[in-house]
Formats: structure tokens, sequence, C-alpha cells
């Protein structure tokens, strides 16, 4: 309290000696401070961001970079850039617009008759009418977009998609949706460039066209890569012509594969998030590696634009097709001659099979190329040519990518009887060409053998497992409009809300096999039903046949 103030920074001055001392006697550290400790063995360091040309840090005035975090500690960055990939991309990926010449109404027709939301294979909708404000220069763009009515009452309608350079010379890949029924075939580089150009091919049940350019000088092209390596979740690039905005660049993963949507006989597409709108059809899907694994050519939404879910047309599918349109200007599929069903839960348990996969045999196309005695309706085609058939869908899609005339072998599992197991039976078939065979021959089945019923047999009485039966005779023939070759006995009646309603039997359907035991009479029916339900089986298994004589095997629960 009696200190006076000379002597209070003499003690100031001795604590800060002794606080030195006690600093220096204090071991130094390994690294200072800033330097980040070498990792221990095998453990990489994360990448540092270059230091930016033309500053020097240990100048006077700049300020010291922030301490960068230890080694263990995880850093927050974003996907690398695509920026070069999609430069060296962006020269073969063309703008393609068409015009076509349209009676007065037609084009309302076609923008009515569109999916909503759904950018389906179909001819391309109009350009909607488009206005830019008072003195805006989009006006011009607008009227060369939509050409008004003519004198004559018609209509000329410009509609707008995406493409790729596969050949230098000139072969352009695009959907067939985005030049369908076009009277004029416009392709725009990135360059500037504007060249006409002819089709060569076109395939609607894919939905790819080739077209073919002039060009002065050999085009920038890109490869088509392996859709089959593609993993969900891998990163893919889109590019294409949305909205008539060329050039743009979209990223995204791979969402699903083999999604059927309906479109086609061969679905079997690309799902991913990477923004496709209208405009895009056409375009290329891209790997991180530049190469082609899919043709953007449909989107989902309720909007009309892009919520994510984008289909492309897998490379594989697409290279086949590609290929034949360029050398023959047709497609030229591979073609078995059969009719087939799903095999569900209910059938393989039926059946007896180890699980519910492969092809269900439900008919052999007559004189097709399956018609040689050695397939039956019943059999379970399990692999084709070496490759496991999953599902009753992705069977045609394997042999349409097969080539015509080649021989292949089909592992099948057949049952000769219900309580008989599945035994396996290898066949082997030539395959025919699906187009020689029209598109009908897809949906030709086996007749059966007819059977001769006297006239004026009555229905069996009471309904079974929801049905009423009866012999086939001309009176019954003639009430259900049925084929003179139609076999089995016919259904009269089905009980609302039955089992067997339930599985879509109607009335005049035929049943030809009961347990894979043939049937001729209703009383015949009755009684392999009360055997199968004495035997304790739980469902009975039918072969029908609806009033055309395309069968399929229904799995029916016993009452």
């Amino acid at each position: 309290m009696n200190e006076t103030p000379s002597r209070r920074p003499r003690r100031s001055v001795r604590a800060l000696a002794l606080l030195l001392a006690s600093v220096a006697a204090m071991p130094l550290p390994a690294f200072a401070q800033g330097v980040i400790a070498p990792p221990s063995e095998g453990q990489s360091i994360a990448p540092q961001p270059p230091a930016a040309e033309g500053v020097n840090p240990n100048a006077a005035g700049v300020p010291a970079a922030p301490p960068a975090p230890g080694s263990a500690q995880p850093r927050m960055q974003g996907p690398a850039s695509v920026a070069d990939l999609a430069e060296r991309l962006l020269g073969a990926v063309v703008n393609i617009s068409t015009s076509q010449t349209v009676e007065k109404g037609d084009a309302a027709d076609d923008e009515d008759d569109e999916t909503d939301g759904e950018d389906t294979p179909a001819p391309s909708a109009p350009v909607p009418p488009l206005n830019a404000p008072d003195g805006s220069p989009l006006q011009k763009f607008f009227d060369d977009l939509l050409q008004g009515e003519n004198s004559d009452g018609t209509r000329k309608v410009q509609s707008l998609g995406s493409g790729f350079v596969i050949d230098p010379s000139g072969i352009i890949v695009t959907n067939n949706h985005v030049i369908a029924d076009a009277d004029e075939i416009s392709v725009n580089f990135a360059d500037g460039k504007k060249l006409d150009a002819k089709i060569l091919g076109i395939d609607s049940k894919t939905d790819i066209a080739v077209l073919k350019v002039e060009p002065e000088a050999p085009l920038p092209a890109v490869p088509f890569g392996d859709s089959e390596q593609v993993r969900i979740g891998d990163w893919v690039m889109a590019i294409g012509n949305p909205f008539g905005l060329g050039g743009s660049v979209t990223v995204g993963i791979v969402s699903a594969r083999g999604r059927n949507i309906n479109a086609g006989p061969y679905d079997n597409f690309i799902q991913t998030d990477a923004a496709i709108n209208r405009g895009n059809s056409g375009g290329p899907l891209f790997d991180m590696y530049g190469r082609v694994v899919g043709i953007n050519t449909a989107i989902i939404s309720p909007t009309g634009g892009s919520i994510g879910i984008g289909f492309a047309i897998p490379s594989l599918l697409a290279q086949n097709v590609v290929a034949q349109l360029r050398e023959f200007g047709e497609t030229r599929r591979g073609w078995l001659g059969l009719r087939l069903q799903e095999v569900t839960d209910e059938i393989a348990e039926s059946l007896g099979l180890p699980s519910a996969a492969g092809a269900l045999v439900m008919g052999v196309v007559p004189q097709g190329p399956s018609d040689t005695g050695k397939i039956e309706i019943g059999d379970v085609i399990r692999e084709f040519d070496g490759k496991r058939v999953a599902t009753s869908r992705d069977l045609p899609r394997m042999v349409a990518e097969t080539p015509v005339g080649k021989v292949v072998k089909l592992a099948i599992l057949r049952k000769q009887s219900l309580d008989a197991p599945a035994v396996p039976v290898e066949v082997e078939v030539t395959l025919g060409r699906l187009e020689e065979a029209g598109d009908e021959a897809e949906n030709q089945t086996d007749q059966g053998e007819e059977q001769s019923v006297e006239d004026g047999e009555e229905a069996a009485p009471g309904p079974m497992l929801g049905l009423t039966v009866g012999d086939l005779s001309d009176e019954t023939r003639k009430r259900f409009d049925l084929p003179a070759e139609a076999s089995g006995v016919v259904i009269t009646e089905v009980e609302a809300n039955s089992a067997a309603a339930e599985k879509g039997l109607e009335a005049g359907m035929t049943i030809r096999e009961i347990g894979q035991e043939k049937v001729q009479t209703a009383e015949d029916a009755r009684a392999k039903l009360a055997k199968a339900k004495s035997d304790g089986r739980k469902n009975a298994l039918l072969l029908v046949a609806d009033r055309s004589g395309d069968l399929r095997l229904v799995v029916v629960p016993i009452d």
C-alpha cells in the first residue's frame, strides 16, 4: 500500500524475465507453425491449393496464409471440375433442327397427343408460341423458329433436338422421334457451321436414327463406351440442346439401370439425375472418360422440365442398331419365334422351380425357328447363348441383339408332370430374322389340338375356383366367338370378387390344362381339381387361352 509509483516498473521487469526464462527452458517444437507434420506410413496428405501466380507470399503487406488443418482432419471440397472434359467433347455434340409442313390444326393435335410430363419416343411436339418484349432482339429468333401460317392453310413447324458425331466423315446419331416426319433436317455445329442431313436409317423400336452430312473437313467425333460397365452411382455428363440452348452441359450420376418405361419392346434404359430437358433428346450421355454410354431419350416430369429423372438408351443396345442402320439402312434382328410369359413367384412355386427367373414359353410360332419339336409349352428358358435370362423381358432383347442365322443354345428347365421334378434340357436353335416374319409373328401362339366334343353337352354344375365351365360345342363356340381350333373347356361364368376374377380370368376363355395335364371336358376339369385338393395342394396351375388363342399360365388358390 505504501509502494511508490517508481517501484512498479521494476517488479514488472522482474516478472517478465522469469517468464522468458521458463519459456527458454521448454523444449522447442519439431516443426514451425503452419507446417504439416509428415503423415504416418501409408497415410496420404490432402492436396493443397496452389499459390496464386504473381503473388510473393513473403512480400511486405501480404497476409500470411491461415494454418492448414492437420493431416488427420477431413477436408471439405466439391467434386473435381469437368471443364477439360466438356471442352474436349463439345465439338462432337450437335444441335438438330427439323421443319415439317402440316395442315392447319395438325400442330395443335400433335401437342394435345403428347404425354404430359414425359418425353416419350413419339413425333416431336412443335415449339409453343413465344413472344418477346417489344423491341427485344429475341423476337427475330422466335419469329425464325416459329414460321407463320401460309396462305394455302398449311403451317411450317420446327422442332429441336440433339445428336452426336460418331464418325469424322459425317455420321451422326440421334433419336428417331427427333427427326420423325421431318421435311428438312439441319445439323448445327459448335463452331457455327450448319449442314443439311439425310437419313441413313431409322429404328422405331429403339428410337434411334442415323444421319449423314457432307463436311468439308473431318469432324470431331466421340466413341461409344461399354454401358455394361456403368455402375449405379457413377458420374455421367449430358451435353445437348435443351429448349434451343445449344452446348448445355449438365452432370449427375447413374441413378438406376435396366429401367422399363414401356417405350418399346427392348426397354433397358439407364436412369440419371443429370438434368435432361426437351431438346436434349438424341444427345449423348458420357462417362468421365468421354465415352458415350447412353443416348438421352426421355424424361418423367409433371412440369415438363427436369426433376432429375431422365432416361438414356444404353450404348450396348445402340451400337448394334447403329451398325445395322449404317450398313443396311434397316435393322436385322434375331428371332426365336416364341411367345413368352413372366415367371412369377406363384408359377415358380407351382412348377417347383428353384427361383422365379427365366422366360416361360407360352407358344411356338408355326414354321418359326423354334418349331422343331424340341421346345414345348411350359418350358422355362434360363439361359440364352451362354447368358443368364433373368426375366421374360430380357430374352427378346438378347435375341434381337444376336446375328440372324446364328446357332444358339438354350438352357431349359422342363417338367413332364406336376409331381415330377424339373429337369435341365439343352436345345439348339438357328435364329431367324424378325423383320421377315413381320411384327405379328411376335404374337402368334401354338393353337393346340382340336378336340371333338358332342354338341349340346351341359355345363358342369356349380362353380369351381369361382368358375363355371362347360364343354366346347357349336353353341359355346358361337356364344363366345371362339375359333374352330379352340380346345379344352370353356369358362362360361366367373364369380365376382373370386380368386379367379382377381387373376384376370373371364368368360369366353378356355382352360387347356390343369396341373400340366390336358382337359377335354368340364367333368374332367372338375375331377382334376378335386384330386389336386385331396392331394393337399393349395393352388391350381391352369393353362388358359383367351379368345384369340394366346396362352398363359395362371395360379389360382384352391378353396
